[in-house]
């Protein structure tokens, strides 16, 4: 059985048991999230697609972590004109683990 969620502004395809990175949620760690923007969900005889959200169905997870991922450096320049600009991102994170899907 897996599930497709809209969570972030991006879309993520979960099963149960599977650990996923998503965009830092402000939950607290160890507390448990319930995702209400269920796109799809598939069982082992039938699919359900939403018009645009499945009706009834939700996923529940647990918060694991929160972190930052790996640096990405923005470098801008101009040719012989002296400019330069060096900029650093960090991306926030939250680290869940999918315990149930309800459909």
């Amino acid at each position: 059985m897996y599930a497709i969620i809209e969570t972030g502004g991006k879309q993520y395809k979960v099963q149960e048991g599977e650990e996923i990175y998503i965009e830092k949620l402000e939950v607290g760690q160890g507390e448990a999230v319930t995702f209400d923007k269920v796109l799809l969900v598939s069982n082992d005889t039938s699919v359900s697609v939403g018009d645009p959200l499945v009706c009834g169905a939700s996923v529940v997870a647990k918060v694991l972590d929160h972190g930052k991922g790996n640096k990405v450096i923005i470098f801008k320049y101009k040719p012989k004109k002296g400019y330069r600009k060096k900029q650093g991102h960090r991306q926030p994170y939250t680290k869940v683990v999918i315990e149930k899907i309800l459909a």
